[in-house]
């Protein structure tokens, strides 16, 4: 399949992926051997697109044990470019389709959102904490590995078609059509389905580079692995194409959970699910609609260990807190990660001489605020003057905190975006 772009624009298109994928990235390594002579290098990358030549190359495949064990795949950042451009391309129209209340990889729409929603959930169901009502959680057994590579690509080219035909339906008020192509970045369909197709299908566990020993795989259930996923099955954690497709993947159980089911109050981050309702028993009365659901239409299995019905009253663990009424706090494990991180900081600090390099600088602020913005809207009044007094001293020099978000000193730092 051959794009319908333009070379300028495809050029375009390309470079603004680039900078997408070096933001908070500069100092790697596969990004600073990329930038030598970038400019060429990009122009081969959108030969080899434009003629349909390009492949995913090889990846590095790595155990992270924060938050929790899990296998990643690290693209190459040849590879992570190519992922900004289709995500450029295709999430808007993705963006139109999903519910409210999918929380993971949106803008506006992250952990504190998903917190926030919830909480206002338990609230209006039980109108303000005076009557019955209960909270049902659910959870995906091994979702990433366990995603249908055919099933998730027919429902891309499903929605990319039917977009492409609104368009051309559309097509005699040309006018009206470039301005509103102005706000997105170029992209005349089928553009990216080729592009689509070759990482959807691309498994990288079957040529990549391993980082670390064979024991760190030890505690890793096979169900979280792509080396042992069903064949064609199975999405890199690592990704930020994975993180879309997994959306996606899921888009039609959100609609039918919430219009089909009339689950008013519902929401779900990745594999996580959680519905409330006055009913106890119209809960336990969907639990097996929604298993049957997902085996037949998607090929997923509810976790059978991990089915969590309870009065509000009994709090729920979600997205890092743990939900009371009245209330919220911090998980012990969220507020285990981030000490860990400080702790992390405060090496690098030490290690560099105190000194940190502007990648670094914002990397740290855009990681501690994710915390901070999460503690924000907990009681957590005294974790956070505990927090703040871990620092090294050394760390206010490029820093200082406002509203309970760390800002960087412009004074010290000239701050430019690309």
């Amino acid at each position: 399949m051959h794009f319908d772009l333009s070379m300028k624009d495809l050029i375009i298109d390309l470079f603004r992926a680039y900078y997408d994928a070096r933001k908070n990235k500069r100092n790697t390594l596969n990004a600073l051997e990329f930038e030598i002579d970038y400019e060429k290098k990009l122009f081969e990358l959108v030969e080899e697109i434009k003629i349909g030549k390009y492949y995913p190359g090889q990846s590095v495949c790595f155990i992270t044990n924060k938050p929790v064990k899990r296998e990643i795949f690290a693209a190459t950042f040849r590879d992570r470019i190519v992922h900004h451009l289709v995500f450029n391309y295709v999430n808007p129209i993705f963006e139109r389709r999903f519910i409210n209340d999918s929380y993971s990889c949106r803008i506006g729409k992250g952990t504190s959102y998903g917190i926030k929603r919830v909480n206002h959930f338990i609230r209006s169901c039980s109108e303000n904490y005076h009557r019955d009502c209960y909270i049902l959680k659910l959870d995906i057994s091994g979702y990433f590995m366990s995603i249908d590579r055919k099933i998730l690509y027919d429902k891309i080219e499903k929605t990319l078609n039917r977009e492409n035909r609104l368009r051309k339906a559309t097509a005699m008020n040309r006018e009206r059509e470039r301005e509103r192509e102005s706000k997105v970045p170029h992209f005349d369909l089928p553009a990216p389905l080729d592009l689509i197709r070759k990482i959807v299908f691309h498994d990288p566990a079957k040529n990549c580079r391993i980082n670390g020993a064979r024991n760190d795989w030890v505690g890793l259930p096979k169900s979280k692995s792509l080396f042992f996923a069903r064949p064609d099955c199975g999405l890199p954690i690592g990704n930020l194409t994975s993180q879309l497709f997994g959306n996606v993947y899921l888009d039609d159980f959100d609609h039918f959970v919430k219009y089909w089911l009339g689950c008013k109050y519902y929401g779900r981050y990745v594999d996580d699910i959680i519905i409330i309702h006055r009913d106890k028993d119209f809960l336990k009365h969907i639990i097996p609609l929604i298993r049957d659901y997902l085996l037949e239409e998607l090929k997923l299995k509810l976790h059978r260990n991990k089915i969590y019905l309870q009065y509000y009253s009994k709090g729920v663990k979600f997205l890092g807190v743990f939900l009371k009424p009245y209330r919220k706090y911090i998980l012990n494990r969220t507020k285990g990660n981030f000490y860990a991180k400080i702790k992390k900081w405060n090496e690098l600090l030490d290690r560099s001489g105190n000194k940190l390099s502007r990648e670094q600088v914002f990397e740290i602020t855009a990681c501690a605020n994710s915390y901070l913005g999460l503690m924000k809207h907990c009681s957590t009044k005294k974790l956070q003057r505990k927090i703040f007094d871990s620092f090294s001293v050394y760390f206010w020099n490029y820093f200082y905190i406002d509203n309970n978000i760390l800002k960087i000193k412009k004074s010290k730092w000239k701050i430019k975006e690309f």
